[in-house]
């Protein structure tokens, strides 16, 4: 089945709610710093402030690499 989330809207939509609201209540409470504490937060940020900061995005571009501690200095 090509779209089984589809076949459950409601369950689905429940379900992400729930998986991705306690990354949005920790980025509305502590701000760019809960990237910093959080490691799937962290994985999941490419860019911030103009720099690369997933490594293997960079290397595709060509474009330099930032880690991100670096990029939020």
């Amino acid at each position: 089945m090509a779209n089984m989330p589809g076949a459950v809207p409601l369950t689905s939509s429940q379900a992400l709610n729930n998986a991705t609201l306690p990354f949005g209540l920790a980025l509305a409470n502590k701000g760019f710093s809960a990237v910093l504490e959080n490691p799937h937060l962290r994985a999941g940020l490419n860019v911030h402030r103009g720099r690369l900061t997933y490594k293997a995005v960079a290397e595709s571009l060509g474009l330099p690499f930032s880690p991100i501690e670096q990029a939020a200095a």
